[in-house]
């Protein structure tokens, strides 16, 4: 079984090209990982390079920057190539099959904090972007146990 799940921030906008020929949409992009645990109180993250693929990149391409919240889902892919100097080089990336946008800035969709997703760009009703502010109140009096 190949799949990951990560949550990050983008390092940098993102890169959006398309194929020569068929002209599909890919968008690569950094996305910076916090570990759980850092080192003499020192915040630590992981750099992971990330290829989106098709709609999805386009969307991604045009509505979040860098810094934004992002979470990805996909499946991680060891590639190599042969470099200009006759070495042989490994690369290792997400293939993202499925992006959240956890944070959105005022783009053209707005909404600024409600996470969306780029497949389909319906709100999900999450709001990671915000703290506690929109909850209701529970009166400990309505719990039945």
């Amino acid at each position: 079984m190949n799949k990951v799940t990560l949550i990050g921030r983008l390092t940098k906008d993102p890169e959006l090209r398309y194929t020569p020929g068929a002209g599909t949409a890919v968008t690569t992009l950094t996305l910076a990982v916090d570990r759980r645990f850092s080192k003499e109180g020192q915040r630590e993250a992981d750099f992971i390079p990330v290829v989106i693929w098709g709609k999805q990149a386009e969307t991604t391409a045009q509505y979040v920057t860098k810094g934004k919240l992002i979470g990805i889902a996909g499946r991680i892919q060891v590639r190599s190539y042969d470099a200009k100097d006759g070495s042989k080089r490994y690369v290792t990336e997400v293939i993202a099959e499925e992006v959240q946008f956890l944070e959105w800035g005022d783009g053209p969709r707005g909404n600024s904090g409600s996470a969306r997703s780029a497949g389909n760009g319906f709100d999900t009703g999450s709001d990671f972007g915000s703290g506690f502010e929109d909850m209701t109140p529970v009166d400990e009096g309505d719990i039945p146990f």
